[in-house]
Formats: C-alpha cells, sequence, structure tokens
C-alpha cells in the first residue's frame, strides 16, 4: 500500500517591534534572564494590558503580503492552560476573529507552481522560555521573552511531504524578512514552526491521525523530522497497530533523530477560549489598511523583477536576494557607482566569496556600500587592475580599509607610462622565443604566459588591455 503524507504548518513569527504587545518592555534578543520584564508582562495581579498598534501594522502587512482578507473588526481571547512559562495561566490570542483569514501562498514544486492555502493568521502574546538543566535536574524560567508579540500563519493541509514543507517555509521566510515584520532568525527562536503530521493511502480523502511536532526552529531539523514521524506512523499502520497512532503533541530530538511524545494533543474546547475582558475589539478600518498597504516594502519577488531591467540575469537577481543584506548592500552600492551589472559581478564574485572564506552569514555583512562603490569604479575606469582591486576588497572586507587610500599606501595604481609598458613587452618577447614559436603554431596559451610576463615585468601594474594590443601588434 503507498501513503501520502498530510502536513499544515502553524508557524509563529516574533515581530519586529521595539516593545511587546501589551506593555512598554524591550524585545531585544539576549538580554538577562528576567530583566526585560514589568507587572503586565509577568502577570501580576491588576496590571492591565495597553495594545501595541504597530503589532497590529506587522499583522495586517503580512496579511496583505499572503492574499488574505482583513478583518475590519476583531479582538482577543483568552487561551486558558497552566504551565510555568506563563505567569497569568492564559494567554492572550486570538481564537474567534482573527485579524486575517482566506489567503494564499504559491510555492514551487518539481511539478510546477502550487496553491497553499492559509487559513488565518492571528495575533498572540509569546510565552516565557524554559530552560532545562540536566546536570542540576531542575528547569529554570526566563520570562523576558513573556509577552513578545508574534503572529501565527496557520497553513490548510495543502502540503505534501518535507520538500514542499521546506519551499513553503523558505517563501514565507523571505516575505516576512523583506517586508521587514520579522528578523526570521529561526536559530534565536524568532521563526518557528508547530509540525501538525498524518498519512493516509493514496487516494483516501480521509485525514489520518494528527501528530503536532511543537516549536522547530531549523529547516534541516524540519525535514529529518518530517520523514522519520511519516515513517513512524505508515510502519504502525502497516504493522497492523494502528490503534497506537493517536493524537498528541510530540517533541523532535535532532541529536537522537527521533520524535518522542510528549502529550495528548489538545482542541480548542480543552483551552477554554472566551473573550479578552480587559481589551476593547479592535477595529481595522479600510483607510488603515490602504495606509498599511502604502507603505509596504518591496518584496524579494518585485525586486529580481526590477533587476533584470538593470541588465542583470535572472540568475543573479535571485542570487543577490537570497538574503536581504546583500540585495541592500547591491541596491546602494550601485545606487552610487550608477553601475549596477558590475556591482552584481563584484558582490557575486568577490564579496560572497570573501562570506564564504571567512564564515561570515549575510546578517553580519558590514561593508560600507559607498566604499564598495568607489572601488568599482576605480576597476572600470582602469586606475587599477582586477588583480589590484581584489586585494584591496579584500582589505575592505575584512578592516574597513578606504580603497583609494589602500592603493595609495600599497601602490597599486597601474602605471600610465606607455613607453614603460612597451619597453616591458619588448623585454617578455626577447626572453621568451619559444613563446613566441608556440604561439604562431597555434598555441593560444602561449599568448597568455607572454601576457603574464610582461605584467610580472611591470609588478602587477600594467593595463591587460593595452599590453594584449601591443603583443598582438608585436606578434603580427
Amino acid at each position: 500500500m503507498s501513503f501520502e503524507i498530510v502536513i499544515g504548518l502553524e508557524v509563529h513569527a516574533e515581530l519586529a517591534t521595539n516593545t511587546k504587545i501589551f506593555c512598554g518592555c524591550t524585545t531585544r534578543f539576549g538580554g538577562e534572564p528576567n530583566t526585560q520584564t514589568c507587572a503586565v508582562c509577568s502577570g501580576q495581579p491588576g496590571a492591565l494590558p495597553v495594545f501595541n498598534k504597530a503589532v497590529a501594522d506587522h499583522a495586517i502587512t503580512a496579511g496583505l503580503a499572503l492574499n488574505c482578507e482583513i478583518n475590519q473588526h476583531n479582538r482577543f481571547d483568552r487561551k486558558n492552560y497552566f504551565y510555568p512559562d506563563l505567569p497569568r495561566a492564559f494567554q492572550l490570542s486570538q481564537l474567534f476573529l482573527p485579524i486575517c483569514k482566506n489567503g494564499h501562498l504559491d510555492i514551487e514544486t518539481g511539478k510546477g507552481t502550487k496553491r497553499i492555502g492559509i487559513t488565518q493568521i492571528h495575533m498572540e502574546e509569546d510565552a516565557g522560555k524554559l530552560i532545562h538543566d540536566q546536570g542540576a535536574q531542575c528547569t529554570y524560567v526566563d520570562y523576558n521573552r513573556g509577552g513578545t508579540p508574534l503572529i501565527e500563519i496557520v497553513s490548510a493541509p495543502d502540503l505534501r511531504g518535507a520538500d514542499e514543507t521546506i519551499a513553503y517555509l523558505e517563501k514565507l521566510r523571505e516575505i516576512l524578512l523583506y517586508l521587514g515584520v520579522c528578523d526570521c532568525k529561526m536559530q534565536e527562536g524568532s521563526l518557528r514552526a508547530d509540525v501538525n503530521l498524518s498519512v493516509r493511502p493514496v487516494g483516501s480523502a480521509k485525514f489520518g491521525v494528527r501528530v503536532e511536532m511543537k516549536n522547530m526552529n531549523s529547516l534541516k531539523a524540519i525535514h529529518r523530522a518530517i520523514a522519520y514521524e511519516s515513517q513512524r506512523q505508515i510502519d504502525l499502520i502497516e504493522d497492523g497497530r494502528s490503534h497506537e497512532l493517536v493524537q498528541q503533541t510530540r517533541r523532535w530530538d535532532d541529536e537522537k533523530g527521533v520524535s518522542v511524545g510528549m502529550r495528548s494533543k489538545e482542541n480548542a474546547q480543552d483551552y477554554r477560549y472566551f473573550p479578552e475582558p480587559d481589551l476593547l475589539p479592535l477595529e481595522v478600518s479600510p483607510e488603515w489598511i490602504e495606509r498599511v498597504r502604502t507603505a509596504m516594502p518591496e518584496t524579494a519577488a518585485a525586486k529580481r523583477e526590477r533587476y533584470a531591467g538593470l541588465g542583470l540575469t535572472s540568475a543573479d537577481a535571485a542570487m543577490l536576494t537570497t538574503a536581504k543584506p546583500l540585495s541592500d548592500l547591491f541596491e546602494q552600492a550601485a545606487e552610487f557607482c550608477k553601475k549596477p551589472k558590475e556591482t552584481a559581478n563584484m558582490i557575486l564574485g568577490g564579496v560572497m566569496r570573501l562570506m564564504n572564506d571567512t564564515a561570515t552569514p549575510a546578517d553580519d555583512l558590514a561593508l560600507d556600500p559607498g566604499k564598495l562603490a568607489d572601488l568599482i569604479v576605480l576597476i572600470e575606469d582602469g586606475t587599477i587592475n582586477r588583480n589590484a582591486g581584489k586585494d584591496a576588497l579584500e582589505a575592505l572586507f575584512k578592516t574597513g580599509a578606504d580603497p583609494r587610500a589602500y592603493i595609495e599606501e600599497h601602490g597599486l595604481a597601474m602605471t600610465q607610462d606607455t613607453g614603460l609598458i612597451e619597453e616591458c613587452v619588448d623585454k617578455a618577447l626577447a626572453t621568451n622565443p619559444q613563446s613566441i614559436e608556440d604561439f604562431k603554431a597555434g598555441k593560444e596559451k602561449a599568448f597568455g604566459f607572454l601576457v603574464g610576463q610582461a605584467m610580472k615585468e611591470l609588478r602587477g601594474k600594467g593595463d591587460p588591455q593595452l599590453i594584449n594590443k601591443l603583443l598582438k601588434e608585436k606578434l603580427g
């Protein structure tokens, strides 16, 4: 029997606001434990929430980008459950009237474009963080993250397998990142997914027993978890043990490569939702929606289309938009030097090579776009050759050196003395008669060797184009 994997995702994205959703505490990552809290986000008796309007702006932005309807009338609800990282014993979320609904996201698969439905997007507050200390055999609680604003993007169960799931998450991450809605740093937990997975016989319309794998923040781990969990369920069915499949929440242990049962999976009624009495319903006017739509930043897809108009290939445009810092660097540097194609070549060749050599992630890229543009101009106007440009770029990348000062200090500017260049060309010819014979016999590599010898005589400061021209003239 063949089986089909059915997956729906609940993606939690921490919003890029300066303060929390219901109080003025900072959302900055990495503070000392329990130093970014107040009476509201730590759940002290009598403390009342005040809604942060920027949270709705971000939620509407995401909803518009994901082709959702924006609910003009929505409200918050209390989701009741006890857990140590939730000091009030309830979470402020949205169930009955979420801010966005009925959207979709198109992904590319091996069979072409596929539309994945988005059931809803709702706003909610994050919980704190539990830190398990195996050595001390205890658990610590850090409430700094408690009250951080989230949107939860709930997909329809339209995904089939790990590859489609990763394609969906990569596309979603790109959209949120370019819109400025979320910094999408999965390693910091600002983007994480709950994977709801079941299997069923191919051709069946009935869903299987659903298992949820919680808070996954690595694409590689998600891919491995889907492969393991789907096979676990298939094995149970084929062994005649389908009764052992129960609706539950499971934890993925990436080190061991297995999923582990945690608790039975709750349904909405188990949380005893009811409208939050301390917050008024949120009314979103058509004017508000239009204001957000007008202010929306350019998406990566729109950038790729625009870059084609600048003379870039589709492959170059795709590479430049793999990370927002790369596209920002490209646009700023190209604006300075007015040479978009040359700027793209410098980033895709030199800059990305240095990033790879130094294991520098795009988020840590700190190149000055003005200095990069200046270096591109120096190469293109013939002040330095490309080898010198490579040295100057490395200095700029590693130390922030000014290209002009670096070139002057290291004497890298190309010589403008045509007499000297011709003299060095003649010397290269005189000392390499065999190469001349080889060239005349049709060996093209001999010509490159002669160029290199002339450049060596000029200590790398010769104009390759002029050297090529003189050699061709002298060799007939």
